[in-house]
């Protein structure tokens, strides 16, 4: 056999020994998410038609004086807590506003949805005081609870409708990270060790809240037109509720207890 037969002899041989090993198999992933539009939740944008509603929580008749908090329990406590360190649960401005009242819209949208923010709100122990004393959340947004003491506090949550939790922080600068599953207006947290310290959360489905400071007024930004119940939860008043319709531009709700 010359140089040419036996060239075209181990050629063939070659093709035939790779159409033996059957046709290549393209790779496939089974069971995998179909890429849509839906798969990454997007933030939500300013509906068309969206407006704000803004206004003040007044407290009619005679402020209450507040009363002092008594830490002499703990002398850390009594010794870091700062002057005009008091009883939350009732505090009216200078303004005759109320501080720390939740504002949030109570119905109006139902059927919508909104993906919950991944910047944590922040759940402060400083002084052996709870910082801020009502705060907002949106429903599977975490929560950052932070020991700025050089003391224990331990951090129990109480919500009815989302699982309870009890965690012990004994180290200044501890951080953990909580969340809420469900609505509930509003979820309380107190500390077993010293049991003066109080803090409540009001968290809903939705971004449409407020927490009334220093001049007890609030604004809630963005909301889509429609006809909605805002309602007012405060921990020692109640809660108030008013209907609002939003248009474009702005709104205006003024409640007092």
């Amino acid at each position: 056999m010359n140089k040419t037969n036996l060239f075209l002899f181990f050629s063939i041989l070659g093709i035939l020994s790779l159409a033996g090993c059957g046709p290549k198999e393209e790779p496939t992933v089974e069971n995998a998410a179909p890429v849509t539009s839906e798969a990454v939740p997007q933030a939500a944008a300013p509906a068309q038609g969206a407006g704000t509603i803004r206004g003040q929580i007044k407290f009619t008749g005679t402020a209450p004086a507040p009363a002092a908090l008594q830490m002499a329990a703990d002398p850390f406590c009594a010794a870091n807590a700062g002057s005009g360190a008091v009883v939350e649960d009732l505090i009216v401005n200078a303004n005759g506003t109320l501080r720390n009242a939740f504002v949030y819209i109570k119905t109006g949208l139902e059927g919508k949805s909104f993906p919950a923010p991944s910047t944590p709100a922040v759940l402060d122990q400083a002084g052996c005081r709870y910082h801020p004393h009502v705060l907002g959340l949106q429903v599977g947004q975490p929560v950052e609870i932070i020991n700025s003491d050089s003391t224990l506090h331990n951090v129990h949550a109480l919500p009815k409708a989302s699982p309870e939790f009890n965690l012990g922080m004994p180290i200044k600068g501890m951080k953990m990270k909580k969340s809420f599953s469900a609505p509930e207006v509003a979820a309380r947290f107190k500390c077993d060790v010293h049991p003066w310290m109080s803090a409540y959360a009001g968290v809903v489905a939705h971004p449409f809240f407020a927490v009334t400071g220093e001049d007890g007024s609030f604004e809630l930004k963005n909301v889509p037109a429609g006809s909605y119940t805002v309602a007012v939860w405060h921990e020692k008043l109640g809660e108030k509720e008013t209907a609002v319709t939003v248009t474009d531009g702005e709104s205006t709700v003024d409640m007092a207890f």
